[in-house]
């Protein structure tokens, strides 16, 4: 029998008498609250997302297919029954609550998408898994370099390597028990991807004789993965910004037995061909020819090339179609652990995303390590795609995940160069993480509750550059002048209720368009014909926008009169200056799978893509945010109770339910929810 209780957020508190009656417990709430989302991303997983959807998640339908998501996920669910079963059993009961708790789901979306939610496969939670973290490492990020490289040379790439328009991160920071006030561990810090509406992740707290564990769920996943507190251990992570993931350039010709690929002996090798074919709602169904070679599934292009004519194919390989292992081994053993050593053992069998962990328990255990796999192979690889028929390309092993230390009694995370740096290519520039290192050092002790001051900090240290180039001009008119001097005087924090952040952010997005059209950069703003679901990556205004610093401090670019850009972007907005503040035009806007238009306008927000309240704009494109904070989260080693957490909107994705944007206030405002864990202080929801 599992019980269900809410707190006064409606977050589920589940108890249960054993560990697959939780999983099934979790299933059946998780589908009760958020069935929408659930089936969405289930759809997505097989590519069958278009036939509700309509033609807009096409693109992602074909690469899902083509990719062989959902394949993957069975292999891996496969290997999982037979390595180990009693994950295996306890995916399954999990699967069985959501198809429970989807039987009886009233989420109003179902009718107006004309959709009936469907079963759940014991693989779907892998399938989930896999969708959502397949452009995670940001391995289109190898189409840009090529592509900028074929414009602008090789010296290019590294002019332009910042973090990718795609690419999640995450602030984290460790505080150990000698720099708190209670002499025990503080873990802090916040996730930022996508605000969706519901929410990426799914407060809950799971309780059985084995274990008792309070965290941050994604919903469609047993357990609690990345952000979790057992009472006396407790684990974060942000992305390592590993690379590894390959793209292959494969050379296929047709025969009459089906698609042959080059290999790298110098042969012709059969490759795996069949077709599908994707609904898509009010439009003819279209058919996928689905490869896969020798390195793996062909995602852009084929044996006639790209949809241009232009002649290329490009094969994706990544961990879990090689191994069949995606990690889920890892899950059981988290909610179980009562110290670092077992957080520590359990990630051993962790695969993908690649992650730095933070853990600390409570007899002053501590660990930050990487967490995941990234294969052996030739550093080509790791920039750009290689080619298939040539030799010396091929996995060759694994890297050992790499370990670290404390600093001065903290160790900070913030996606920049650091413990994961011999595993990638490209980091988050340093500034959040340098930022969190300098509030830190700012006093001796720390509690949880000072923590929020530091997730909500709008400091921008990369707006230095820019301001930099200002201050250099001279004989500009009264208008730009009196702009500049503003500038120059004014704080560099990207608040809300800001005048002066406006104007920064309206003169970058100025320079940042008049870069990117300038006959040097402007041609690199067509890219190859590569599926529209990878073009983000190659998209130039946003690439100029986040490299901007790097662009402005190179000692030459390209001849380009940068000192000229800044002063005709100065003098532009000084003609026609930010009526308001910042928050006027930096908005939230969440993705809905099915936007109605009822949300009306979204908040303000303060912040911006390099502040450690990184809430991302796209400058020279949109003001508006997308991308921030999914949660923020304080895990107190001292007292379990004493740990906060807040997600953008709420606990319940049910349009209507007064949980469903509860949350937004607080985490606007940089405040957090209390953590209860004490089953007598919440309110009784069901039995079954």
């Amino acid at each position: 029998m599992a019980e269900t209780y809410r707190d006064a957020w409606g977050i589920p508190h589940l108890r249960a008498g054993d560990a697959d009656g939780l999983a099934r417990a979790q299933g059946r709430v998780t589908a009760r609250d958020r069935a929408w989302q659930l089936e969405v991303e289930r759809h997505r997983a097989q590519g069958t997302s278009a036939s509700f959807l309509g033609p807009g998640a096409l693109s992602w339908d074909r690469l899902a297919r083509r990719a062989r998501l959902a394949d993957t996920a069975r292999r891996c669910f496969a290997a999982l029954e037979e390595k180990d079963a009693e994950t295996a059993a306890w995916v399954r009961a999990y699967t069985d609550g959501v198809n429970e708790g989807l039987a009886a789901c009233d989420a109003p979306e179902f009718a107006r998408a004309g959709l009936a939610p469907g079963r759940w496969e014991p693989w779907a939670p892998l399938g989930v898994w896999l969708a959502t973290h397949l452009l995670f490492a940001g391995f289109p990020a190898k189409l840009w370099r090529e592509h900028i490289t074929a414009h602008l040379g090789p010296d290019a790439v590294a002019l332009f390597a910042a973090d990718g328009p795609g690419t999640a991160g995450s602030n984290g920071w460790l505080v150990s028990g000698g720099r708190s006030l209670t002499g025990h561990a503080v873990i802090a810090g916040d996730p930022h991807r996508f605000i969706e509406d519901p929410g990426v992740y799914q407060q809950i707290h799971l309780s059985c004789p084995e274990f008792d564990v309070v965290g941050l769920a994604v919903p469609g996943v047993p357990g609690i993965a990345h952000f979790g507190h057992t009472g006396t251990v407790a684990w974060a992570i942000t992305n390592a910004m590993a690379d590894y993931q390959d793209l292959y350039r494969e050379r296929l010709r047709r025969t009459g037995a089906g698609v042959e690929a080059l290999g790298p002996d110098g042969a012709w090798h059969r490759a795996a061909r069949h077709t599908e074919t994707i609904r898509v709602a009010g439009e003819a169904d279209v058919e996928v020819e689905v490869i896969e070679t020798d390195r793996g599934p062909v995602v852009a292009g084929g044996p006639e090339g790209l949809d241009d004519g232009t002649p290329a194919a490009l094969s994706l390989r990544y961990p879990p179609r090689v191994t069949a292992d995606l990690g889920f081994g890892a899950l059981l053993p988290l909610l179980r652990a009562r110290r670092v050593a077992d957080v520590d053992r359990a990630l051993d069998a962790w695969a993908e995303p690649v992650n730095v962990v933070q853990a600390a328990d409570t007899e002053g255990g501590l660990l930050h390590r990487v967490a995941g796999r990234v294969p052996l192979r030739s550093a080509a690889n790791r920039l750009r795609p290689v080619p298939a028929w040539e030799p010396g390309h091929e996995w060759t092993g694994w890297h050992t995940p790499p370990r670290a230390g404390l600093t001065d009694g903290v160790a900070v995370m913030a996606n920049q160069r650091g413990p994961a740096t011999p595993l990638g290519v490209e980091f988050a520039p340093p500034h959040r993480a340098d930022r969190i290192a300098a509030l830190l050092a700012g006093k001796e002790r720390w509690s949880a509750a000072d923590m929020p001051a530091i997730h909500t900090d709008t400091h921008l240290a990369s707006a230095a550059p820019l301001l930099d180039h200002l201050a250099a001009l001279d004989d500009l008119t009264p208008e730009a002048g009196a702009l500049r001097d503003r500038l120059l005087a004014w704080d560099r924090h990207m608040d809300a209720g800001s005048t002066g952040a406006a104007a920064y952010a309206a003169v970058r997005g100025a320079v940042v368009r008049r870069l990117a059209a300038h006959p040097v950069l402007a041609p690199a703003s067509v890219p190859p014909a590569y599926p529209e679901v990878l073009l983000p990556w190659l998209a130039l205004v946003p690439r100029v926008g986040y490299a901007l610093e790097h662009l402005l401090r190179a000692e030459d670019l390209y001849g380009i009169d940068r000192a000229g850009a800044v002063r005709a972007a100065l003098e532009e907005v000084a003609a026609r200056p930010p009526a308001g503040t910042w928050g006027d035009t930096h908005r939230l806007a969440p993705w809905r799978a099915l936007p109605d238009g009822s949300h009306g306008e979204e908040p303000g927000l303060s912040g911006d893509h390099d502040c450690v309240l990184c809430t991302s704009a796209v400058p020279g494109l949109t003001d508006r945010a997308a991308r921030g904070p999914a949660a923020r989260y304080v895990w107190d080693l001292a007292d379990r109770e004493d740990s906060r957490w807040v997600v953008p909107l709420g606990a319940c994705g049910i349009p209507g339910s007064p949980h469903h944007r509860d949350q937004r206030p607080l985490w606007l405002d940089g405040e957090l929810a209390p953590v209860v864990t004490d089953f007598d202080r919440l309110t009784k929801e069901t039995d079954g």
